[in-house]
């Protein structure tokens, strides 16, 4: 399993632009979705850094989500808002689940 965290802030004025572009990506991924893929975006308390956990079966399974149009648009309207804090990935490495992949 392959499961990694991104985590940025924004500046306030793309707070509901930024959740607005996650919530098209999470449309786009509910209508086709990609097998074997779960992902999730949070905000931590501030409402401006924005937390991202994808856990797929494998490397290949993560890099669909880069063809999806949605989230192409969605990393070039971040890139372009100049973050606060630019994304920082980081790979998780999973002790124990409640549930299947």
């Amino acid at each position: 399993m392959k499961t990694v965290k991104v985590q940025y802030t924004v500046k306030p004025e793309f707070v509901e632009e930024n959740e607005a572009n996650i919530l098209r990506v999470m449309e786009a991924l509910r209508s086709n979705p990609i097998e074997g893929m779960r992902y999730a975006s949070f905000t931590l308390d501030d409402g401006q850094t924005f937390v991202h956990i994808n856990m797929t079966a494998d490397q290949e399974t993560l890099s669909k989500l880069n063809d999806l149009n949605e989230f192409q648009y969605f990393q070039a309207a971040l890139k372009a808002s100049g973050p606060v804090s630019p994304p920082k990935s980081e790979n998780l490495n999973l002790v124990a689940a409640c549930f299947e992949l």
